[in-house]
C-alpha cells in the first residue's frame, strides 16, 4: 500500500481485523471481514483489542484511552481508541493521497497567483487535510464534530503544519456547502467522506447517505470551480464503486464521463484483500 510507513494489516476474518498501528496491534470488528482467519496465532498479538459490547481492553491494561504516534505518508499523526471502535485513522486513504497532491502541484505549476483552495468535508482528523496543505492549497477543513477537529488541528501540528492556510469549521457540511453557495464561493477542489449515518451540527438533521448524498453533491458542483477536482469516499455497504461513479454523473452530467472510481481495499500481510469502501475520482481540468 503505498505511502503508508507505519501502519500494516496484519490479518482479517471471522468479522474482525488485525491491524499495526506503529507500536500497537488492535483486533477490532469490521463487518466485511469474511472468511477464516488466515493466521490465527498472531490475534494473540493484540494489545488492543475492541467489542461492541465491552468497549476497548488493552494487554497489559494501561489506561485504555492512552493515545500514541504513528508516521503514514510522511505525516505525524496522533491515534488513540475511541468510544466508536475507531482509532482516529482511515489507512485506506493513504493510497489516494497522491493523486490529491498531484492535483495541487499541477496548479501550482501552472502559474496560479494563489494557492488551489480544497474544500474538504467531513473531514475527520484530517489526513487528507494535512496531505493537501503540505503540497501547498488552502484549506477549508469541515466536520460537525468539535473533538474530531480539535484532533485534526493536534495532527497538524505533529506534524509541523499548523502554520498552512487551513480554515478549521465544526460545522454541518450541507449546511456549510448552502452558505457558500450563496456567498458566491468557488473552490478548486473538493474532497468528501460522508459517513453512512451520522448526525450534523446544532440544529440540523440527522445524515442519512443514501438519501442527502445526491443534493449534496448538486451543491459541491455548484461550488467546484469549471477545472477543478472532487474526490469521493464512502464506506456504506450499499454504496461500492460502481453507486458512487453514477452519483457523480448523476450530479455533474457529461462532464463526469472520464471520472474514475475503484475500491478501498488494503491487502493483509497474507495476501488476501479486504474492502474498506470505494472511491470515485474527478480531475475536470484532464477532461
Amino acid at each position: 500500500m503505498g505511502g503508508v510507513d507505519d501502519y500494516e494489516l496484519l490479518d482479517f476474518g471471522d468479522g474482525a481485523r488485525l491491524e499495526r498501528f506503529g507500536e500497537r496491534i488492535a483486533d477490532r470488528p469490521h463487518g466485511g471481514a469474511l472468511g477464516a482467519r488466515r493466521t490465527p496465532e498472531r490475534w494473540a498479538e493484540a494489545d488492543l483489542r475492541f467489542d461492541r459490547d465491552r468497549g476497548w481492553t488493552t494487554t497489559p491494561p494501561p489506561i485504555a484511552s492512552a493515545p500514541w504516534t504513528i508516521t503514514m505518508a510522511g505525516l505525524t499523526l496522533i491515534l488513540r481508541p475511541t468510544d466508536a471502535g475507531q482509532v482516529g485513522l482511515f489507512p485506506e486513504h493513504a493510497a489516494l493521497l497522491p493523486w490529491l497532491e498531484e492535483r495541487v502541484t499541477s496548479r501550482l505549476k501552472a502559474g496560479t497567483d494563489a494557492p488551489p483552495t480544497v474544500l474538504h468535508l467531513f473531514a475527520h482528523t484530517g489526513l487528507a487535510t494535512l496531505a493537501l496543505a503540505r503540497a501547498g492549497a488552502s484549506i477549508t477543513h469541515v466536520d460537525a464534530s468539535r473533538p474530531a477537529v480539535r484532533w485534526a488541528r493536534d495532527n497538524a501540528a505533529s506534524s509541523g503544519l499548523e502554520d498552512r492556510p487551513i480554515r478549521w469549521l465544526v460545522d454541518d457540511a450541507p449546511a456549510l456547502v448552502a452558505r457558500e453557495i450563496r456567498r458566491g464561493r468557488t473552490y478548486d477542489g473538493i474532497v468528501l467522506d460522508p459517513p453512512s449515518y451520522g448526525h450534523g451540527g446544532k440544529g440540523s438533521r440527522r445524515w442519512g447517505i443514501r438519501d442527502d448524498l445526491p443534493p449534496l453533491l448538486d451543491g459541491c458542483r455548484r461550488l467546484l470551480a469549471d477545472d477543478g477536482f472532487i474526490l469521493l469516499t464512502a464506506h456504506s455497504d450499499d454504496l461500492g464503486a460502481d453507486r458512487l461513479h453514477d452519483a457523480l454523473i448523476h450530479a455533474w452530467g457529461p462532464a463526469a464521463a472520464t471520472a474514475e472510481s475503484g475500491g478501498s481495499d488494503i491487502t493483509a500481510a497474507t495476501g488476501a484483500i479486504l474492502s474498506l469502501g470505494a472511491y470515485v475520482r474527478l480531475d475536470l481540468d484532464a477532461t
